[in-house]
């Protein structure tokens, strides 16, 4: 049986223009926000609006707060209980030397009772569905691993999402799916896995393979916003055969008219220089367009160029231009 796909939570990249864009190719059943954070949500921050923008499916959308004081954190829950949303998620797994530097992210994973009531204070702040990512933890222990997020469970996390690598890793080593096999075996809760998931045939084969409750994708739905609805496709496939498939339908049939391999690179990424211009402060524009088309760049040849290209760029006119002049100087 298939089980959902989530878009990873991601800086400068898991807002409402990206998940317009992969809503309009069939979507995904649930899409984590950037990391929130808990004291400038709970100050009442210039540009959190931005951040809490559920649209256009806030009943998939899950909030995900970052921070380093269990009391900002647990007010920030109860802040966002009230807002719709499919949940509210911990981060206890970013390893930036930025936001570990501050005791957040992957910093809660060394302290097993600092976490645990952490936990405790949330829970008792919020109805919602409570929701940890994190990692493996500080180093290659996975009894650790178990026992601190018994812990979690125990304190009345719902589900855990594991980034398979350690504190140290960043994309230095493979993800170790086989952790995620092992933790689901010992939790009573979910367990989500998110890692080197490279294209619409992995994402597909991790939700067959019967070793985690959710997959989730974060780079490769940036470089392809339609790899959701692809890799349902391919399960559909599997499940009908060739003679059986719908290839009208993807997405879980929320979109129909998707067809794999079909896509035009172009118009989706004028697409979501529109959607950015629409839904995003001036002063996200270039940031966001940059981070965007450092992944999307990559389904096009002299990708390297186009990038160096797009951000000599000042202005989301310019990027648009430099966009359109690709295509004109290589139609093929």
């Amino acid at each position: 049986m298939a089980v959902p796909f989530l878009l990873a939570p991601m800086a400068e990249l898991s807002h409402r223009p990206l998940r317009e864009l992969i809503e309009g190719f069939g979507g995904c059943d649930e899409y984590f926000t950037e990391m929130i954070s808990s004291g400038a949500l709970i100050s009442g921050g210039r540009f959190e609006a931005f951040y809490l923008d559920t649209a256009p499916c806030p009943e998939r959308v899950v909030f995900q707060l970052l921070g380093s004081d269990a009391a900002q954190l647990a007010g920030a829950a109860e802040f966002l209980d009230r807002l719709p949303c499919a949940g509210i998620d911990l981060n206890m797994g970013c390893s930036a030397p930025a936001i570990t530097r501050t005791g957040a992210g992957v910093r809660w994973m060394a302290d097993i009772d600092r976490a645990g009531e952490l936990i405790r204070l949330v829970r008792s702040r919020t109805r919602r569905r409570l929701s940890v990512k994190l990692r493996i933890g500080p180093g290659d222990n996975f009894d650790y691993l178990l026992e601190f997020c018994r812990r979690l469970a125990g304190e009345g996390v719902d589900r855990i999402t594991l980034h398979p690598r350690t504190a140290r890793e960043k994309f230095r080593r493979r993800a170790r799916w086989e952790y995620v096999a092992r933790l689901r075996e010992g939790l009573p809760i979910p367990v989500a896995g998110n890692g080197d998931i490279a294209g619409a045939a992995e994402l597909a084969a991790r939700s067959g393979s019967g070793t985690c409750d959710a997959v989730m994708a974060g780079r490769a739905a940036v470089r392809m916003p339609w790899i959701f609805a692809e890799a349902r496709s391919i399960e559909r496939r599997a499940e009908t055969g060739p003679e059986g498939a719908d290839p009208l339908m993807a997405g879980g049939g929320r979109e129909p008219g998707f067809a794999p391999g079909k896509v035009n690179l172009e118009e989706t990424g004028l697409r979501f220089l529109e959607l950015l211009a629409r839904h995003q402060p001036p002063e996200f524009h270039l940031s966001r367009a940059r981070r965007f088309f450092g992944y999307f760049c990559d389904n096009l040849k002299w990708a390297h160029y186009l990038k160096t290209a797009l951000n000599r760029e000042r202005t989301l006119a310019g990027v648009e231009r430099v966009w359109r002049a690709y295509f004109r100087e290589n139609p093929e």
